[in-house]
């Protein structure tokens, strides 16, 4: 495993076709300041650029996940700093579902505010038994409107209100029954879990997942005869793909595909 630390306390390393970014701040909660989501846009474009990288892996140190934004930082700024910080977030996140590469978030701990909001943003989530997710932001006057875009995407709007009018956080399970986290694992085998997925994903063509992802989010805000619609001619399309050939030949002939890429 190749290593490089990025300042600011993100750490970045390369495990074969597997890319994994890590928050490195637990002693600040592993906010997400202006800086801290600058580097990360930066880390998340380096991924997709990268043709030798096919999974991306987001985790952290420490008991918390992330706490979301930086309320010192958020207190002493003006309002044009506000919204250049809200921005960057929006940025930040609309990548991760704009890369043609999935994205799993690896949580362990606490997930709150933004942090929530980068969890329900990215592909996959796998989570350890003991992580909670929260958007408190309503106890402390700062309702969270924009975690709210992304968790209202990933669960029930109700579920989404409750949490956001409450503040009151749920468990790994309820997070997983109501589709915010697709996997639950003890502690322990968080990062074998997450290791295991990420090169399980990784081994099938990168064309065929790139063309895959970027065909599933735009279905899924489509009514469902337009779904349809686009689907078919979506999987038309995708059959002309020499990696659709392949790997149709490759199984009615026993043997493994030979991806183009």
């Amino acid at each position: 495993m190749v290593k490089s630390i990025t300042n600011k306390g993100i750490l970045s390393e390369r495990d074969g076709f597997v890319f994994i970014i890590t928050l490195k701040q637990p002693e600040k909660r592993n906010v997400l300041s202006l800086e801290k989501l600058l580097i990360l846009s930066d880390e998340i474009e380096k991924f997709s650029k990268d043709s030798t990288l096919r999974v991306l892996v987001i985790q952290a140190e420490g008991p918390v996940f992330s706490a979301g934004h930086d309320l010192h930082e958020i207190n002493d700024g003006a309002s044009e700093d506000h919204l250049k910080l809200f921005d960057q977030c929006v940025k930040t996140m609309e990548q991760i579902r704009s890369t043609p590469k999935p994205v799993i978030a690896s949580v362990d701990g606490l997930a709150t505010a933004a942090g929530c909001q980068l969890v329900a943003t990215c592909d996959i989530a796998v989570a350890s038994s003991n992580s909670q997710f929260a958007t408190p932001g309503v106890n402390i006057g700062l309702f969270c409107t924009m975690p709210g875009v992304a968790l209202s995407r990933a669960i029930p709007k109700k579920k989404a209100l409750d949490m956001m009018l409450t503040g009151d956080p749920i468990s790994a399970e309820e997070a997983k029954s109501l589709g915010l986290i697709s996997r639950i694992v003890p502690k322990t085998d968080l990062k074998a879990e997450t290791n295991f997925l990420a090169h399980q994903i990784a081994k099938s063509s990168p064309s065929v997942i790139s063309m895959g992802k970027e065909a599933f989010y735009k279905q899924i805000e489509l009514d469902i005869e337009k779904a349809y619609d686009f689907a078919k001619h979506e999987m038309v399309k995708h059959l002309k793909h020499p990696d659709a050939k392949e790997g149709i030949s490759a199984f009615i002939n026993k043997r493994r595909p030979n991806w183009t890429n």
